[in-house]
């Protein structure tokens, strides 16, 4: 799999995630910003990493505006987002 166009997936609502997807031809790049990113940024990090390893992505740009989103809530807007980022699904 491959980001092909940007998208987006998720909201900046407590408890959510806003996760972006930007296609450029670089090593994976991730940018979060967080209230909690000192306590769990690694932590997220890892789940960012985790996730895109296993859909086969190894480059492109991520942005993340977390708002206290748990683990599933995160590996899930990342799938979506994915899935929009390649062609895949609308850009709500």
């Amino acid at each position: 799999m491959e980001i092909k166009q940007q998208a987006l997936a998720g909201t900046l609502e407590s408890s959510d995630v806003l996760v972006e997807m930007i296609p450029e031809a670089c090593p994976l790049e991730i940018e979060l910003s967080s209230p909690v990113k000192a306590q769990f940024g690694e932590e997220i990090l890892n789940t960012v990493r985790e996730v895109m390893a296993d859909q086969g992505i190894d480059q492109g740009r991520i942005r993340l505006e977390d708002r206290g989103a748990l683990d599933c809530t995160i590996r899930a807007r990342l799938l979506a987002c994915l899935e929009r980022a390649q062609g895949q699904g609308g850009n709500q």
